[in-house]
């Protein structure tokens, strides 16, 4: 059960193992057992991740009685919990999941992806649905799905930044003992889990302080105190460790949330001062060092 305090608000996740059929136990397709399953719910009382895993192969081109339920389930409760305005649930799928939730209908007019040997059949199960292909993962709206097993580590990381924050998406990845990917395909994570490529715990302390509080006054010492470390010290960990220098790292920190303040409808000025800048030209002149365009632009688009 992950747990963060980001913003002022505590949220929590919690993970229960469901079935379709009564029975409290269950065998996956490679022989692991499972116990203590729940019922699948008739309602869902709080915001709720459905993840749908892969099946055997056998089950993928006939479902069996398991999985037929399962997609009844999905089409009856899910759909229209799903197709709610501001509905706040979600449905992931890992791998050949995404070939479930085909089967029970969610997929029309939305983009999504699945393992590359599963995509022409997606396509049949789908046929109103924009299949994307050689993508890690794909989120739109409340549907994400992801391409293979590692790839839903992926989009695991990417949802539980956005739920409860970057320093905690972070510390999962470190306590998995996993990278963090970049991809250029979701822009979005680059930024906020670029350069923690590396299991030192002094450097994610400092890169997490930031990411916590991006518009605190940043200097190569104060950083050094929240990585417990000499300044000497934490500049040679940012180069050899992450490959970028501490305030190179503040600065790409604090774009990425004066990139969001703007997709929010926030003012040139009002996104420097939340992201940290000490003002409208420090804001645009960090921008063309990364970002092409200029921050007015960028609020206009979004």
């Amino acid at each position: 059960m992950p747990t963060s305090n980001w913003n002022g608000t505590t949220r929590h996740l919690f993970f229960t193992c469901a079935s379709p059929a009564p029975h409290p136990e269950a065998t996956t397709s490679v022989g692991l057992p499972l116990a203590q399953l729940e019922p699948l719910p008739a309602t869902l009382h709080r915001p709720t991740w459905v993840l749908l895993v892969g099946q055997s192969r056998d089950t993928l081109r006939t479902p069996d009685a398991a999985s037929r339920a399962t997609i009844a389930w999905l089409k009856r409760d899910m759909g229209p919990l799903l197709a709610a305005p501001d509905s706040p649930h979600r449905l992931l799928t890992v791998c050949a999941g995404t070939l479930m939730a085909a089967r029970a209908g969610l997929l029309n007019g939305r983009r999504c992806t699945t393992h590359h040997d599963y995509l022409a059949l997606l396509r049949t199960l789908a046929p109103a649905a924009e299949v994307v292909d050689n993508r890690v993962f794909v989120v739109d709206g409340t549907l994400a799905s992801s391409a293979g097993v590692t790839a839903g580590i992926d989009l695991a990381l990417h949802l539980i930044a956005q739920a409860c924050g970057d320093a905690l998406a972070a510390a999962v990845a470190k306590t998995m003992v996993v990278y963090l990917r970049r991809t250029p395909q979701d822009p979005e994570l680059s930024p906020l889990l670029a350069h923690r490529h590396h299991l030192h715990p002094a450097l994610h302390r400092a890169q997490d302080a930031v990411c916590e509080r991006p518009d605190a006054d940043w200097t190569l010492a104060s950083l050094a105190d929240a990585a417990h470390v000499t300044s000497r010290h934490l500049l040679r960990l940012f180069a050899e460790q992450a490959a970028v220098s501490p305030m190179v790292y503040v600065e790409k920190i604090r774009l990425e949330r004066a990139r969001q303040a703007l997709q929010r409808g926030a003012s040139v000025t009002h996104a420097a001062e939340v992201a940290g800048f000490s003002s409208d030209l420090q804001l645009r002149r960090a921008w063309g060092r990364h970002y092409s365009g200029t921050p007015r632009a960028a609020r206009a688009a979004a």
